[in-house]
């Protein structure tokens, strides 16, 4: 599949219910998927960080996206995250994302202590994209092996099937820097929690973020916002959202997500151990802030 207009926007990556043993819970996972379809979204990933996608054997991975695209029935691209560490891993995760029905990958760098030299990094990701067939999206989020605007440039440049890059970095300028420098026909979606609104009036492609996951119809309506131009609006949205993130952003970021999204009526789910839910003093945070995200769409509609 070429990197055509079918990736934009918000695609949210979804979490994976596990029940107290740590077994993933199938139905659960469908009720999230169909409240994803009906928020508006343009787009689902599985596999990723917010689905503690590290921890998820091959056949659990297999298991979720095809449940996933049987679910989707086609309405939307569904796209794989991978989180391995060799290059063997990797093709073999992304071979099988292809025949569980994915359209495209969400694929880390290597992500263990010792960083591969720039053209490991590039045969890295140029036999992931020739293997699997599928379009790459190289998920830049690894502290001890992150790639650089130049490397990532550098990369879509000599590996075609690349398509581009999901910028996961709190610094705006690095997303300003890929936006500015992209080759044409790339894409760049942010993971800049904190500021989607910044992020989608510099020209990002869309968002693949935690936030997105959270709170689906609000991020998907702050996109639409600023498509149109009405950016007194999206501000005011953004703002809450900031705060919402600022309850939310956790180190058991997952378990939070899926505390968010029980608010909204997928069933409240357990992460995958040691990760624990949060607490009551932050379900209060989160609940309250997601309650005045609320407040401000009832006041634009």
């Amino acid at each position: 599949m070429s990197a055509g207009p079918q990736f934009f926007g918000v695609i949210p990556p979804t979490t994976t219910p596990f029940d107290a043993e740590g077994n993933i819970l199938f139905d659960d996972f469908r009720v999230q998927v169909r409240f994803m379809v009906e928020s508006g979204v343009h787009g689902l990933c599985v596999g990723g960080s917010s689905a503690e996608g590290h921890t998820l054997e091959m056949g659990e991975l297999q298991a979720l996206l095809e449940t996933a695209a049987e679910t989707l029935d086609g309405k939307l691209p569904l796209i794989a995250g991978v989180i391995i560490n060799s290059t063997r891993q990797a093709v073999d995760r992304c071979k099988m994302a292809a025949r569980a029905g994915s359209v495209a990958l969400q694929v880390t760098p290597p992500h263990y202590v010792f960083r591969p030299s720039d053209d490991a990094i590039v045969d890295h990701f140029r036999a992931i994209a020739e293997e699997s067939g599928l379009p790459v999206l190289i998920y830049n989020v690894v502290p001890w092996c992150y790639l650089s605007p130049a490397l990532l440039i550098r990369i879509m440049r000599e590996v075609p099937g690349v398509i581009g890059v999901k910028q996961s970095n709190g610094d705006l300028k690095l997303l300003a820097d890929l936006l500015q420098e992209i080759p044409e026909g790339k894409l760049v979606f942010t993971a800049v929690d904190a500021l989607l609104y910044s992020s989608f009036a510099l020209g990002a492609h869309g968002t693949i973020a935690a936030n997105p996951a959270a709170a689906p119809v609000a991020v998907v309506k702050l996109w639409d916002l600023v498509q149109a131009g009405r950016h007194d609006e999206a501000l005011a949205l953004h703002r809450k959202l900031l705060t919402f993130w600022n309850a939310l952003i956790c180190d058991d970021l997952p378990a939070c997500i899926k505390y968010a999204q029980s608010l909204q009526g997928v069933p409240l789910a357990l992460p995958r151990k040691p990760m624990r839910m949060p607490d009551e003093a932050r379900k209060r945070r989160i609940a309250d802030a997601f309650n005045a995200i609320n407040g401000v769409e009832r006041a634009a509609a």
